[in-house]
């Protein structure tokens, strides 16, 4: 392809912060330098109480299913239309996936539905900021207050958004981002769990440390530490961390790249959305958006195909996206769809996503303009 639909982004400095690791700190495990920077960094722009950087979000969104106390035979609501890891998380504690419908102006889940979905089996709620687009949260919230249930955010695409001035991932009582190569900020593969409560910081280290009080050992706290819990590895390479630093230095930068490419898309397509052929992405008045995907709605998977098949021959990638959970065979397993599924299939099968990222050149994206707007089969 001539213009990718993604390239992982590089501002500069991240050989360099890497061999700084390997060479001065002699240091790549976990919990190194780099990733203390990551942290106080993240900790104090997006006002988070606590923070740990983990190895994915797959292991955040895990961490936080622990934490929350999930057992087998608990019920999760979450939206079908989001990545496998979203469900993965609760399956693994034997907690079955009760998926209700999105709303086609977000593709977020419909706040609507969520307390119609609850029994007394259920124990938390998972919102999934779809393209950095926040979720109602107050809405969802307050359901949760109301019937005693945690709510654990997916934002793995929603670093750097806000809802209502307040940065995703610190609403609930966890946050899950992602820093994997497709997104915004990156480390390769890796992610953070966020909270507000310190109680859970002590049981989230032991966690993240394969069971032990090694966090509390290296803060001179006690003399040696020990086998005190069950965990796992989630600690995320140094090195990891060392190439996020170079680009969380330059988050504004990236931040105003990736919104310069949003808005000409998003100014440029206007006359298609006029015409009936395709739907812009909605962004509501209480979300800030990060810029981190721009996708159209065409007619039908038809058309979505003949487009996709019809940019590929002219160099361009554009990928579709989910397809929803609940039709899925570990879905099926795993899961139920609570209500009806008026939405999450029908506009899934329209969504495709165009070329964004750091590196995508102004020209590249008038490209993908000029061709999108050539494509007479709408």
């Amino acid at each position: 392809m001539r213009i990718d639909f993604n390239r992982p982004p590089f501002v500069g400095k991240e050989t360099e912060y890497i061999k700084e690791a390997v060479e001065q700190n002699r240091m790549i495990c976990g919990d190194g330098p780099f990733t203390k920077k990551c942290s106080a960094w993240m900790k104090e722009h997006f006002h988070s109480k606590e923070l740990l950087l983990t190895t994915s979000c797959t292991h955040a969104l895990e961490m936080a299913s622990y934490l929350s106390d999930i057992q087998p035979g608990d019920e999760v609501i979450m939206p079908s239309y989001t990545f496998v890891s979203t469900a993965d998380a609760f399956v693994l504690r034997g907690a079955t996936c009760v998926f209700v419908d999105i709303r086609p102006d977000t593709m977020n889940i419909d706040e609507t539905q969520i307390e119609a979905a609850i029994t007394e089996k259920t124990k938390a709620i998972v919102p999934v900021h779809y393209a950095g687009v926040s979720c109602a949260m107050d809405e969802i919230m307050a359901i949760a207050r109301k019937h005693g249930l945690k709510v654990i955010e997916d934002a793995a695409q929603g670093v750097n958004a806000y809802y209502k001035g307040r940065a995703l991932g610190t609403i609930g009582d966890f946050g899950c981002y992602s820093f994997h190569e497709t997104k915004n900020y990156s480390m390769g593969e890796g992610g953070a769990i966020l909270f507000q409560d310190d109680s859970y910081l002590e049981p989230a280290e032991i966690l993240r440390e394969k069971g032990t009080n090694r966090s509390k050992f290296f803060r001179g706290q006690i003399d040696k530490y020990s086998w005190v819990n069950y965990g796992s590895s989630y600690l995320p390479s140094d090195i990891n961390a060392a190439y996020l630093w170079a680009q969380l230095e330059e988050a504004e930068r990236i931040n105003e790249k990736r919104l310069a490419v949003w808005n000409y898309y998003h100014e440029e397509l206007a006359e298609l959305e006029e015409k009936g052929a395709i739907r812009r992405p909605f962004v509501p008045e209480y979300a800030t958006h990060n810029a981190h995907m721009y996708y159209i709605k065409v007619r039908d998977l038809e058309t979505r195909t003949k487009l996709i098949d019809y940019l590929k021959e002219r160099g361009i990638l554009s990928v579709f996206h989910y397809i929803p959970l609940h039709s899925a065979k570990a879905g099926l397993k795993f899961g139920r769809f609570h209500g009806e599924d008026i939405y999450t299939t029908k506009e899934s099968e329209r969504l495709m996503r165009l070329p964004m990222y750091y590196s995508l050149k102004m020209e590249e994206a008038q490209e993908v303009v000029q061709a999108l707007k050539s494509f007479t089969e709408y």
